[in-house]
C-alpha cells in the first residue's frame, strides 16, 4: 500500500470496560485539541465497548502521541491491515454484539466530528465512507444482522435472565443517547409495569419517554427512582461514576420490609464507558450489578448462531481489500496531484505577471510571448530534468526512463 496510514485499536477484544475506559478521551473535542499538532490528519471512533484512533502518520507517531497523553494497552495495525480491520468492523464482525448495525452509525458519526475539526483529509474520509458502504453491503447480501441485537438489547436480555422475565417489573433507564433509546425501545416491547427514563437533559428523556409511552425524570430525581426500580440499566456519556455506593446503600435500606433480612432485589446494568455505576455498588446487600463485560455469554451466542454469516462476510472482505486499497491509492494520488498542481500554478501565475509587466512596458509581444514558454518550460522541467540524471546516475536507469514516459506520455 503506497499510502502512510496507521489505526490504534483499544477494543473489548483485549480490555475489560474498566481498563477500556482508561483509554478513552473525555470528549472528542478533548482529542483533537490534544491531535491538532501531532496528529492532524486523524479520527477518533469512541463507543461503549470500544477506542480506535484512524491517522495519517507512520505507527511510531501515533504511538508517542498516545504514551505523551498517557494511554497504553494500544496495538497498532499500519497499511493494508488498517483497511482489513475497518472493513471487518462495518460488516459487524468485531462487534461485541455480531452484526449489530449501531457501529455503521458511529462510524460515520466520528468521520462527522473529525471533519468538524478539520482533521479528516480526503483519504480519512475515504476509508471511513467505503468502509461503512461495504458494511451495507455486506448486510444485504448476508444474514449476519438478521434478529440481531444492540448492545442495549443484549442488556435487556440480560435482566431477563437474572429476574426470569420483566412481567411486572418498574425498570429504569438512565442515558438518552444512542445506547439509552435502544435500551428504552428494546424494553418497549416487554410486559414491564413502568419504563422510566432519566437523563441529564430532561427535553431528550421527555421526548424518548413519550415514545415509548414511559415516564421521564431529571437526573435530580435518581434517588427516588433507584427507590422504586427493580431494574437499572445505565448507559451515560458521562465521564464520571453518577451512582455510588454511599448513597445506594442508603437507599436499598429503604428497600427493607420489616420482617425481610434482606432488601428488595435491585438489578442494576452499566454498560456505559466510562462506568456509571461505581462497582462497589455490588457489595450492597440486594444489590446484584452487572458490567458491559458480563455481557459476553449473549455475546458468544450470538456469534455461534451466525458463524456461517460471519465466515461469508469475512470473504467478502478478502476479495474487496485490494479494491479498498485502490481506492485508498488513488484518493491518495488525489492529494499529491493537488500539491503538484498547485506547484505549477505558482509558477504560471509568477511567470505571466513578469510578461504583463512587460508587455505594459512597450515590449515585443512576440519576443515575451517567447521568451514566458522558454522560462515555464524550464522551471516546470528543472525538478524532473534533475530526478532524471538522478536515477541514471545511480544506475536506475528503468526508473529514469519511468519519470520520461510519465511526464510525456499521451493518449492515442
Amino acid at each position: 500500500m503506497n499510502t502512510e496510514l496507521s489505526l490504534a485499536v483499544f477494543s473489548h477484544d483485549r480490555h475489560s470496560s474498566a481498563e477500556l475506559a482508561v483509554c478513552r478521551w473525555d470528549s472528542e473535542e478533548g482529542f483533537y485539541a490534544e491531535a491538532q499538532t501531532l496528529l492532524p490528519r486523524s479520527l477518533i471512533l469512541q463507543t461503549c465497548n470500544r477506542v480506535e484512533i484512524l491517522a495519517r502518520c507512520d505507527a511510531e507517531t501515533l504511538a508517542a502521541f498516545l504514551a505523551d497523553a498517557g494511554k497504553t494497552g494500544f496495538t497498532i495495525l499500519e497499511g493494508t491491515d488498517v483497511l482489513a480491520h475497518l472493513l471487518e468492523l462495518a460488516a459487524g464482525t468485531r462487534s461485541l454484539i455480531v452484526g449489530e448495525d449501531q457501529i455503521l452509525g458511529q462510524m460515520k458519526k466520528a468521520l462527522l466530528a473529525a471533519e468538524s475539526a478539520g482533521t479528516a483529509d480526503a483519504v480519512i474520509s475515504a476509508c471511513i465512507t467505503t468502509a461503512v458502504r461495504f458494511g451495507v453491503s455486506v448486510r444485504q447480501k448476508t444474514a449476519i444482522n438478521r434478529g440481531a441485537v444492540s448492545i442495549g438489547s443484549a442488556a435487556v436480555l440480560l435482566a431477563e435472565e437474572e429476574l426470569g422475565g420483566l412481567d411486572g417489573k418498574n425498570i429504569l433507564v438512565v442515558g438518552g443517547g444512542e445506547t439509552g433509546k435502544l435500551v428504552a425501545r428494546a424494553l418497549a416491547e416487554k410486559e414491564s409495569r413502568a419504563i422510566y427514563v432519566a437523563n441529564r437533559s430532561y427535553d431528550a428523556a421527555a421526548a424518548l419517554a413519550e415514545e415509548i409511552g414511559g415516564c421521564a425524570m431529571r437526573l435530580d430525581q435518581l434517588s427516588s427512582c433507584l427507590a422504586e426500580a427493580d431494574v437499572v440499566i445505565s448507559c451515560t456519556a458521562a465521564p464520571h461514576e453518577i451512582i455510588r455506593a454511599g448513597p445506594l446503600s442508603v437507599i436499598m435500606r429503604q428497600r427493607l420490609w420489616p420482617l425481610n433480612p434482606v432488601p428488595r432485589k435491585l438489578l442494576m446494568i452499566d454498560i456505559a464507558s466510562p462506568p456509571d455505576i461505581e462497582y462497589a455498588c455490588a457489595d450492597i446487600p440486594g444489590v446484584l450489578l452487572y458490567t458491559i463485560d458480563d455481557l459476553q455469554g449473549i455475546s458468544k451466542r450470538n456469534m455461534a448462531s451466525r458463524q456461517a454469516e460471519i465466515l461469508t462476510a469475512e470473504e467478502m472482505v478478502r476479495e474487496y481489500l485490494p479494491e479498498f486499497e485502490r481506492i485508498i491509492n488513488r484518493t491518495a494520488a488525489g492529494d499529491v496531484l493537488a500539491e503538484l498542481y498547485s506547484w505549477a500554478e505558482e509558477i504560471r501565475f509568477r511567470e505571466a505577471e513578469k510578461a504583463v509587466r512587460a508587455i505594459r512596458a512597450g515590449g515585443e509581444p512576440e519576443e515575451i510571448i517567447e521568451k514566458l514558454s522558454m522560462s515555464l518550460t524550464k522551471k516546470l522541467l528543472d525538478d524532473a530534468g534533475a530526478a532524471v540524471r538522478r536515477s541514471a546516475e545511480e544506475c536506475r536507469i528503468d526508473k529514469a526512463k519511468s519519470l520520461v514516459t510519465a511526464i510525456t506520455a499521451r493518449k492515442p
